[in-house]
């Protein structure tokens, strides 16, 4: 029964892969249509099979973090490790274009960085042999089956850390049990952001000795240095006295909401700033012409440092500069939720001392923000009449505005700890070679 079995999951991975193989020509169509708006889009394409560059020297630990957001997660714990181990080489591995430059210009040399080859066994063997990791550590639930089992082949640990499994992705990952619980057997360790998470994986059949809950390092978010100079700059240019509101990591179909918004507070607020940024570099151009024809003064942050003095809607179209933004505001809302993308991460404003506003839709970080409402550090507006009403609602009481930012940061402080223990993990894993 028990070669029968194996049987199985060897037949069931070999028509997943045949699957894959058969899509690249549409995969790859993908990447050169996506790089008509970032043409970084069609470089590189060679890693994704890959065709990589070798590390010399030591083993590195691969660290995958698949975009932006997972990267600017992982930061403070490779921060960490580089510190705990400078001796030990460290490989960060990406998807996305934006995902890739954060990491080279955070890092720059102090790691090794390439995007991470598709779910191919192919392009995981030349990975393998061209890097040979001493362990592999998944941020967030980025899990492939020709990967970790690529992984278990050459008896390389593996570490999904800062994990989250939503009820939909659990759901979706149920209707493909047949592959999805023989990879989680391959899987060394599972560190999850909350016990929830934890009971999804476990359900779905990873060993329950293999799981811990260790909180989310998002948690151990830190204020950067410089937002708070670089905000003060920003205020003297278009009037320190005036009121800004910021809508962050914005989708499409938001943007047009939000304008929307603006345009209702201007009405009663007519000196009110808003700084917008979208989510994607492609869009930055289409969003600017969008705000230019809605009739707003417009100012693009990547053609003046300093806005002008009339300027209405400042256009936050640079990137890794967020928290000096989010740090000119007086009002922040955290885009990705007024439409069904997941939400982002309503602690980087919060660890700023702002009042932070979100939309319904915030499955990526449901745990996160079900703890801030719960310390009142949070508010969840179902639509745009009801974020309207709560922005009027901060500007003409700051002091409550004042009291949010408060318990925002007091919450953040209540919850740190994960960063340590999931450093352990992977300290740990990494040894095991």
């Amino acid at each position: 029964m028990f070669y029968l079995w194996n049987a199985l999951i060897t037949m069931a991975r070999w028509l997943y892969s045949l699957l894959f193989y058969c899509l690249i020509p549409l995969v790859l169509l993908k990447l050169w249509l996506r790089g008509k708006q970032a043409p970084e889009y069609r470089c590189r394409w060679a890693e994704r099979f890959g065709f990589v560059d070798s590390v010399e020297g030591m083993r590195p630990i691969w660290i995958h973090a698949v975009s932006f957001g997972e990267t600017m997660a992982v930061i403070p714990l490779v921060e960490k490790l580089l510190e705990a181990q400078p001796e030990v080489p460290v490989l960060i591995t990406s998807m996305t274009p934006t995902g890739s430059a954060r990491v080279i210009s955070h890092f720059g040399d102090r790691v090794g960085h390439c995007y991470c080859p598709y779910d191919l066994p192919g392009a995981l063997t030349r990975f393998h042999k061209r890097i040979n990791p001493r362990s592999c550590v998944i941020v967030e639930t980025e899990l492939w089956p020709n990967l970790i089992h690529s992984c278990a082949q050459r008896h390389v640990p593996v570490l999904v850390t800062n994990a989250r499994l939503s009820a939909r992705s659990a759901a979706g990952y149920q209707r493909i049990k047949w592959l999805a619980e023989p990879m989680l057997r391959c899987i060394t360790g599972v560190a999850v952001q909350n016990a929830q998470d934890g009971e999804r994986f476990v359900e779905l059949g990873l060993a329950q000795e293999k799981l811990s809950v260790t909180g989310s390092i998002k948690f151990d978010i830190q204020a950067p240095e410089g937002a708070v100079s670089e905000a003060v700059k920003l205020r003297n240019a278009w009037g320190a006295e005036r009121p800004v509101i910021i809508a962050a990591s914005t989708h499409d179909n938001e943007e047009t909401q939000l304008l929307q918004v603006y345009r209702n507070l201007q009405s009663r607020y007519n000196d009110l700033v808003l700084i917008l940024v979208p989510r994607h570099p492609e869009r930055f151009s289409s969003i600017y012409d969008q705000s230019v024809k809605a009739g707003f003064r417009t100012c693009r942050r990547s053609l003046t440092q300093l806005p002008a003095a009339n300027c209405q809607v400042y256009l936050g179209d640079t990137m890794g500069e967020l928290m000096a933004l989010y740090s000119a505001a007086d009002i922040t809302f955290v885009g990705g939720s007024l439409v069904e993308r997941g939400g982002h991460n309503p602690l980087e404003p919060a660890v700023l001392g702002k009042p932070v506003l979100i939309g319904p839709y915030v499955h990526n970080f449901n745990q996160i923000v079900e703890t801030m409402e719960q310390e009142l550090a949070l508010q969840v507006v179902i639509d745009t009449e009801e974020l309207q009403r709560a922005i009027a609602e901060l500007i003409d009481h700051p002091e409550q505005a004042r009291a949010m930012g408060i318990r925002g940061r007091n919450c953040i402080e209540a919850n740190r700890g994960a960063l340590e223990q999931q450093l352990q993990l992977v300290t740990q894993m990494a040894a095991l070679e």
